[in-house]
């Protein structure tokens, strides 16, 4: 495979050309505009960020994107899945209040939002990949009815991934809660039974008879249990969660199958900002002090290509002292440094044997 094209912008402006004018700059010069957009409803994936939580991309940004397609004839429409996890975003209504709240509102960024995987996270298409760990992934179907795909990348570190960044926003992103859970998990989802206020909601929601109230507690009988976690998104108490066991090169590899779903067979684009590098994901309803300085603003049609870029140009900056990263020891690779467990180099080598993209690239300047 030849190099992929990946375009960088760093964080210098001039008079009369602000940052949002070098971001436009930046996608148009990567070929963003090759893309027939007339009359195409088009995803622009991304993550609105937890509430409290600081770290996440201001709407600015997105309205360039948002701007360009339209005028192009294009349809856009920002887009993220419900989460698996107890938080804000955990249904569409909690999910929409969220990114009004963070500024994501038409006012702000000229389109509306769009919860891809529906009210309660089961909204799904089912799209046969036939992968080494993932046969049918399970995508918001907002997301898949859409005709073209964009995503809008934070770049930072994450707990379990090593970093987040294109392939995580849109692999994990993208997943209904079923989705989420087939990534995060080998088993299926598990009571707290000191949690559980025997209310029912699990009970009702379940389309498989597998929830009963032994000793007035709920529980889940597994053999019946499809997965599907509905009963996680319903639960008012947060009694009913995942099991979480998956192994985080398992995750980061089942994180590439769904990429691959979500992008085949339909033009897509990935922008990242690496700026306000977190040591975790934005999933939190806190971000602590960047690990490193702000670096730039990279655009490729290669997802593989851009985070290897990045992640590249991170170990390329000095820690900040005082940081998560800063109060251990750090050598050259700032995100197994971060969080020593997890391994990022698996998900992208995996990424391009299932035919993703390519880790060798061409790095573009754009002034």
């Amino acid at each position: 495979m030849k190099k992929s094209k990946v375009y960088f912008t760093n964080l210098r402006t001039r008079e009369g050309h602000n940052l949002l004018q070098k971001l436009e700059q930046l996608v148009k010069e990567a070929g963003i505009e090759q893309i027939d957009f007339q009359n195409k409803f088009t995803a622009i994936k991304i993550h609105f960020g937890e509430i409290g939580n600081l770290a996440y991309l201001r709407p600015n940004y997105s309205r360039v994107l948002v701007d360009l397609v339209k005028a192009h004839g294009g349809k856009p429409f920002l887009t993220d899945c419900n989460t698996l996890y107890v938080g804000q975003r955990k249904n569409a209504l909690d999910h929409m209040d969220t990114a009004y709240q963070n500024g994501y509102n038409p006012f702000a960024t000229g389109c509306h939002v769009i919860i891809a995987d529906g009210l309660k996270g089961t909204d799904e298409e089912l799209v046969p990949i036939s992968g080494e760990y993932v046969k049918e992934a399970k995508i918001g179907r907002a997301i898949m009815d859409a005709d073209v795909f964009i995503s809008l990348n934070h770049f930072k570190g994450h707990e379990a991934t090593g970093f987040g960044g294109a392939l995580k926003n849109i692999g994990m992103g993208c997943g209904s809660r079923a989705g989420k859970m087939e990534m995060h998990s080998s088993e299926k989802p598990f009571v707290d039974r000191e949690l559980c206020i025997s209310c029912g909601a699990c009970k009702k929601s379940c389309a498989h008879d597998a929830i009963s109230f032994p000793q007035k507690k709920a529980q889940i009988d597994h053999d019946r249990c499809v997965g599907c976690g509905r009963c996680i998104g319903v639960c008012p108490a947060d009694a009913v969660q995942p099991m979480n066991d998956e192994t985080n090169d398992i995750l980061n590899k089942k994180i590439a199958e769904y990429t691959l779903a979500v992008l085949k067979g339909r033009p897509n684009f990935h922008v990242s900002l690496v700026i306000d590098v977190s040591p975790f994901c934005d999933c939190y309803e806190l971000n602590d002090l960047p690990i490193i300085p702000d670096v730039g603003i990279l655009a490729s049609f290669d997802p593989v290509a851009l985070d290897r870029a990045c992640v590249d140009l991170c170990n390329q900056q000095p820690v900040i002292e005082g940081s998560y990263l800063g109060e251990r020891p750090h050598e050259h690779d700032r995100f197994c440094c971060t969080h020593p467990e997890t391994n990022w180099q698996v998900g992208l080598d995996y990424a391009e044997q299932i035919g993703l993209g390519t880790q060798d690239y061409e790095l573009i300047e754009v002034k």
